[in-house]
């Protein structure tokens, strides 16, 4: 067995992992990020778009950028549409998510794959290898960035609670498009539609719950989708890359005990209407990495405290107003095409 010691131990290389540890280390500290998988990135389960606004948050290369996005039409149930502004890229999300890492690298953080948390004690995390090594490492700092379903988040008592199941696929258009689509339907229980464009393909996919007596069937709805694209001649009714994943839906809780914190979708920070992630786990990795450099700096624990005053700051109440409307959209769902403006962030409604 291996023994490693560090400042701060990063678990997950997804946006907001790489993006803790990159903060770190460009504050000195000593870093190791871990991820499970072999090659960061690698399985997608991202509808792959970004805001513009991202952009400024990052500095790495941009090769990831596939298109550009001028806007969001959302089509309701009944086959209204309305269309916003809303400047973003579509991206290759593997390339976004290497970017970050090999950034992160590059600033001195030590990078182990295929290599998953298995349990901690006090200060000591033990970890294994796809190839059935085992490490431990000593952290001053534990960073939990591990997607949905967040181990780290089960050893201090702080778990997702509510979860979509989505499912994707990729398909060829029939022209280009320059705005992302998002569609409602009563068959889509609990969640909606989407169709991104990547330059002469897009990513089709849906989130959708279950209900008391019926499990979510989405592969049936998706393909019912995908034909209903393909008969309005946006699509061509061929599909690959079929993923699938879970989306946090959950109102703001505490991510921060003792000398772990959590961070992105561990932490539950995807917005609970939209399921858009990639941000808030950038940002909040910034500042959990940021505020974890300053814990070791000063040897006080009692600073990642502020981590949890930072992102709620900036994320809380919109958080909080987004649960509070995805119940009550879940609720009244058959009355969908009439409630929908306050339950949905395009509209007006929504904000009042």
């Amino acid at each position: 067995m291996k023994n490693h010691f560090c400042d701060i131990l990063v678990i997950g290389a997804g946006p907001a992992g790489s993006s803790a540890a990159l903060a770190a280390a460009r504050k000195g500290k000593g870093v190791i990020l871990v991820d499970r998988r072999p090659v960061v990135g690698v399985p997608v389960r991202c509808a792959e778009y970004i805001p513009a606004l991202l952009m400024g948050k990052i500095n790495t290369d941009k090769s990831f950028v596939v298109q550009s996005v001028r806007g969001m039409r959302t089509i309701l149930p009944d086959g209204t549409a309305t269309e916003i502004r809303a400047p973003g890229f579509t991206i290759r999300r593997d390339l976004f998510d290497q970017a970050l890492a090999a950034a992160a690298k590059q600033a001195g953080v030590q990078l182990f794959l295929s290599t998953h948390a298995v349990s901690r004690n006090g200060n000591k995390i033990h970890l294994k290898g796809l190839d059935g090594t085992h490490m431990t490492i000593a952290a001053k700092v534990i960073i939990g960035a591990d997607g949905p379903h967040t181990t780290v988040g089960k050893w201090i008592g702080s778990v997702n609670q509510h979860l979509i199941p989505a499912i994707q696929v990729r398909v060829p258009l029939i022209r280009p498009m320059d705005m992302t689509e998002i569609y409602f339907d009563t068959r889509i229980f609990g969640g909606y539609g989407w169709l991104f464009p990547k330059g002469k393909s897009a990513n089709i996919g849906l989130g959708m719950k279950g209900t008391k007596h019926k499990p979510p069937q989405l592969k049936r709805e998706l393909k019912r989708f995908i034909s209903k694209l393909a008969q309005a001649g946006k699509i061509r009714n061929e599909f690959s890359g079929y993923t699938a994943g879970w989306i946090p839906a959950n109102r703001p809780r505490k991510v921060v005990y003792e000398n772990v914190l959590l961070v992105g979708d561990a932490a539950g920070h995807t917005h609970p209407i939209t399921g858009a992630g990639i941000y808030p786990a950038v940002v909040c990795g910034q500042m959990a990495g940021k505020w974890a450099a300053r814990a070791v700096e000063s040897n006080n624990l009692n600073l990642l405290g502020s981590y949890e005053a930072q992102w709620r700051n900036l994320f809380e109440e919109a958080m909080e107003r987004a649960y509070s409307r995805l119940q009550f959209r879940e609720s009244n769902w058959m009355r969908l095409n009439e409630i929908i403006y306050r339950c949905w962030v395009t509209f007006r409604a929504y904000y009042e």
